[in-house]
């Protein structure tokens, strides 16, 4: 089945092989570089990857998350990033960006500005991390425009898609998890509460970009982490998300990370996209510790995922996807 082509909208991915986010940190400014370019080539170059869903790029430098990270926070970005699409349509793989908001995983030693959040919570395990402020409507409404507006410049520069980061602790994961999301008005509380914003955000750019224009979220579903989501949140979650124009799930760890602690085997993210399989009808992708194209396989065959991410095996060696038949 990895060989198998599938169609996500108006889009038939050569396979269901997707090579996953993975920061490079090789941005300049929020640029791409010729660093970023020559990355995605290589790990491109068996013409054997379906999807490519490219690392997080800032939606406003207040999101910012690293230094280096890249951006679609301005129009100028815009002939950079058409330089990193065409990169990866010459492989014949889809390309996908990923953009984020930080939220409290940001810093005011690199963005100049105070974090904010859904609430005044630390995000778990970040060391030196500054308390940010809690966002108020004001701040919700600006941010989901900069969602909006960063997805926009995604499609003109000639990607077939975009992905909504809502994972490890960025923004749209510290409003879905009850770690971090204390709020008391409409959008804490209880799981739909909690998923209330990311929903708007979703709905925000379904309704701004073309209707041929993929559209995926990064599900951090399972916190790992105490007195977070488990499982059956994130099925829930997924239910509520998918009716929004929503034409993949890419589903990680939440606030406690992109591992399972209690699990580092082939596909360590199966249980929950099991469930959410089971809860919604758009495909979902499995990723985790992925070293086989064997495991991989065995996978997709069981029912667990519609298709597989991997990522540091490719890292490791850019000739990994050669293996599949």
């Amino acid at each position: 089945m990895l060989a198998k082509p599938i169609k996500i909208r108006d889009l038939t991915l050569i396979n269901r092989l997707e090579l996953v986010p993975m920061a490079t940190r090789s941005g300049e400014n929020g640029f791409v570089t010729q660093k970023t370019l020559d990355y995605y080539k290589d790990k491109t170059q068996t013409k054997k990857i379906g999807l490519v869903i490219t690392e997080h790029h800032y939606v406003s430098p207040e999101g910012m998350a690293d230094p280096n990270q890249l951006s679609a926070a301005s129009d100028d970005t815009i002939p950079s990033l058409k330089a990193l699409a065409d990169v990866i349509h010459e492989s014949g793989a889809a390309a996908i960006v990923q953009i984020s908001h930080a939220g409290s995983a940001s810093s005011s030693t690199f963005c100049g500005l105070q974090p904010i959040s859904c609430s005044p919570v630390l995000k778990p395990k970040k060391q030196g991390a500054e308390l940010p402020k809690e966002m108020t409507k004001e701040d919700m409404a600006r941010v989901k425009e900069a969602f909006v507006a960063a997805a926009l410049r995604v499609e003109k520069a000639g990607f077939d898609g975009v992905e909504i980061h809502a994972a490890h602790g960025y923004l749209l994961n510290q409003f879905l998890s009850p770690v971090t999301n204390k709020r008391t008005d409409e959008y804490g509380g209880s799981l739909e509460n909690r998923c209330r914003y990311l929903c708007e955000v979703i709905q925000a750019v379904r309704k701004a970009v073309g209707e041929h224009f993929i559209l995926a979220v990064r599900l951090g579903g399972c916190d790992y982490y105490e007195g977070g989501n488990g499982v059956e949140e994130a099925a829930r979650a997924a239910a509520i998300l998918a009716p929004l124009g929503v034409d993949l799930l890419d589903v990680s760890g939440g606030v406690g990370g992109y591992v399972n602690p209690d699990d580092s085997t082939e596909g360590y993210m199966r249980l929950q996209t099991r469930a959410i399989k089971q809860a919604t009808d758009v495909p979902v992708v499995l990723a985790g510790g992925f070293v086989t194209a064997e495991a991989a396989e065995a996978h997709l065959q069981q029912g667990d995922a519609d298709l597989i991410g991997v990522g540091r095996a490719i890292l490791k060696d850019s000739l990994w996807p050669a293996a599949i038949r």
